[in-house]
């Protein structure tokens, strides 16, 4: 690794351009010739991605930044801390540490953390962070995750991966064994390392195909920041059998919305009923879900139809999602169209809806934005229906 990048002028010239257009200063000269010119530009690149997503390294000084790209794949600060809430005890290794944004945070609760690397660069620009930060509880080792694991004595309190899919594996359907390391194949040997595993996914793996690959799930952790699914956390125990839990968080600036249930619980829920004086609509957590019954019996909720997802009360509460104030419900008709919304501006959303949002919009001319937010959806008698709403959260 060329550590010239750290040179005083040149982070103070990379500082200086944090937001710049890359492509633009592409086109100039490079004013430090002795250093490559796409290295200092993907400093700035990768450092302005940094900004908000990775606050404690951007404000540190002397950090070294890999690819754009890996940096957009790393996990964010907000995400790799909640996944430190997961767990405790001395020992924890990271089978695929990457960028090592995980493993900053794994080092705040546990004695000692290992972080795993086959990419030699890109171990020694962490190696090199985790000094730069002053933390000497993680060690970096560069090489075969496997073969690491295999060949140490050590036995840990979690086993942390991240699994990557395969190039040859694009186009196909997301699976697990399609990844590197192949988990599946592996988990009797991680489980005679551990008693824990922790294996983060992106969020288009889906839940069912995932436990029919994996045993002694305990927990599915679905995790959204700002309403986006940012990735999935398979929590397995050695020593669990039974139904997993599946718990959704969204974290957003106010708070963390937390919901779980026990998968394949059976409920009498839910409860049908026509539009009340508020709309609930679930964050993209629960969706990702499917706890739709659950969402309506924890919050004693009525549903609008079995397939919209939308939820209505007399009482407005504190619910993890969007809350609306309903000020008219109208039939999806020409008629009320006309009186109430044709030429006028709102936010449409639509839940088990025929038409999308363009076709609304170009046939009753309605212009996007302003305070009206009209959900275009289907009651509990199957009858079209418009909800012309306020936005309460």
């Amino acid at each position: 690794m060329d550590f010239s990048i750290l040179n005083p002028e040149i982070q103070k010239f990379i500082d200086a351009n944090i937001g710049a257009p890359v492509s633009n200063l592409a086109l100039q000269k490079n004013p430090f010739p002795d250093t490559n010119w796409i290295e200092i530009l993907n400093q700035i690149a990768a450092k302005t991605k940094a900004k908000d997503k990775l606050p404690t390294f951007f404000k540190t000084e002397n950090i070294i930044y890999p690819s754009k790209i890996s940096v957009e794949q790393t996990s964010s600060e907000k995400t790799a801390f909640y996944k430190s809430t997961l767990v405790n005890g001395e020992n924890l290794i990271d089978l695929t540490g990457g960028f090592g944004v995980d493993d900053l945070y794994f080092s705040k609760v546990m004695k000692n953390v290992i972080h795993c690397e086959i990419n030699e660069e890109l171990s020694a620009i962490v190696k090199h962070n985790f000094e730069t930060l002053k933390i000497n509880t993680i060690q970096c080792e560069q090489g075969d995750s496997y073969e690491i694991l295999k060949n140490t004595t050590l036995q840990f309190d979690w086993i942390y991966i991240d699994p990557s899919r395969r190039n040859d594996a694009k186009g196909k359907v997301f699976m697990l064994k399609d990844c590197l390391p192949n988990v599946p194949e592996l988990l009797s040997f991680y489980f005679s390392k551990a008693d824990n595993i922790i294996i983060k996914t992106a969020p288009i793996l889906d839940i069912s195909a995932g436990l029919l690959e994996l045993s002694n799930v305990k927990c599915i952790h679905i995790v959204a920041v700002d309403n986006e699914v940012k990735e999935l956390l398979w929590e397995l125990s050695k020593s669990f059998t039974g139904n997993p839990v599946l718990k959704t968080i969204n974290i957003t600036n106010e708070k963390i919305e937390e919901l779980s249930f026990e998968l394949n619980s059976i409920s009498n829920y839910p409860n049908y009923g026509f539009p009340k004086k508020y709309l609930f609509e679930p964050n993209s957590a629960i969706m990702k879900s499917g706890g739709f019954n659950e969402i309506g019996l924890q919050f004693n909720l009525d549903k609008l139809h079995q397939h919209s997802h939308l939820y209505t009360s007399d009482n407005n509460i504190d619910f993890p999602g969007r809350i609306f104030e309903i000020q008219e419900s109208i039939s999806y008709t020409k008629n009320d169209m006309k009186s109430f919304l044709e030429n006028k501006k709102a936010n449409i959303t639509t839940r088990n809806f025929p038409d999308s949002v363009e076709q609304i919009r170009k046939k009753w001319k309605i212009k996007d934005g302003g305070n009206l937010y009209c959900f275009f959806t289907t009651n509990m008698n199957n009858d079209k229906i418009v909800l012309i709403c306020t936005k309460i959260k």
